[in-house]
């Protein structure tokens, strides 16, 4: 079993007269499980010369050779570095999830702490997937997040755990903990329950409960983080345990982002209602090699 995550953002800067005023960052990161080990690749273009940009004609948002694109119906995803590579075309399966209240997704107390978000929690999956060399075809179920916003966390806020689990039975969650300066959860932690059939509920931070069962130190820095988690939402009958596929899945993203966080493959396991519950997922985590402070 590998998992990958790819994404592709875009920054502002300060224009000139000689370069272009768009900054494009993108990450791609392969987890394979089988051997338990994690490689990441990091890139930053300007969109000057065609080497990066996003299209307003047509779905198409690219980093040199890596892009996303579609047709309003499948997403074609492709990335390579190194020997690693995914080719992938994706249909999604549900509904767009649109996440917080109409779309706005508060993030902290005052006016612009927030971000329009939104999911497309299952997508049906094919394509090749090449590691070290060697390509294979591969078929799955894969999860897309578009969130968009301007300002960053609160001086009070230091960084955030996001999970992102597909269960066995059809159901997806979407939760995120903002983390205080203090270790308390942020008042404006939230989340999304996404049932079989589409319909969705949102949940606040009183309605979900979250404990880490252990902890991992990056052997590189001094960032120690959670290594696996109960998670428990009453109202849904919920309660699982999430374990990462295994510790070291950290990113140092110098080049590029500047951040050094978490992000990897977990598996969940538990109870919905009494029922037996088991699912895949994406955990990551920001703030705990040092506060989430940088900025472009």
């Amino acid at each position: 079993m590998t998992f990958f995550r790819s994404g592709i953002a875009e920054a502002r800067t300060n224009p000139s007269r000689w370069a272009a005023k768009n900054l494009y960052l993108a990450h791609f990161a392969i987890s394979d499980i089988p051997r338990k080990t994690f490689r990441y690749f990091e890139r930053v273009n300007r969109a000057g010369l065609g080497q990066a940009g996003a299209s307003d004609k047509e779905f198409r948002v690219w980093i040199g050779d890596w892009s996303v694109g579609g047709d309003g119906t499948t997403q074609r995803l492709r990335a390579k570095d190194g020997g690693f590579a995914v080719d992938l075309r994706l249909v999604s399966q549900k509904a767009p999830v649109i996440h917080g209240e109409g779309g706005i997704s508060q993030k902290g107390e005052g006016r612009g702490h927030a971000s329009h978000y939104y999911s497309l929690t299952r997508l049906a999956t094919e394509g090749t997937l090449t590691v070290r060399g060697k390509s294979v075809p591969v078929t799955g179920v894969s999860w897309m997040d578009h969130e968009f916003g301007s300002t960053q966390l609160n001086p009070d806020q230091v960084g955030w755990d996001w999970f992102s689990l597909q269960f066995d039975d059809g159901t997806e969650l979407m939760l995120y903990v903002i983390r205080k300066a203090d270790g308390r959860p942020d008042a404006y932690s939230g989340g999304t329950w996404v049932g079989a059939d589409g319909r969705t509920v949102r949940l606040r931070q009183q309605d979900f409960s979250l404990e880490a069962l252990g902890r991992w130190k990056s052997p590189r820095g001094k960032g120690v983080y959670p290594m696996q988690w109960r998670l428990r939402v009453p109202t849904l009958g919920l309660d699982v345990t999430v374990t990462p596929a295994f510790p070291d899945q950290e990113l140092d993203t110098a080049k590029s982002t500047r951040v050094i966080y978490w992000e990897g493959a977990v598996s969940a396991e538990g109870t919905a209602r009494d029922r037996r519950l088991t699912g895949r997922g994406y955990v990551e985590m920001t703030g705990y090699a040092e506060p989430f402070r940088k900025k472009l």
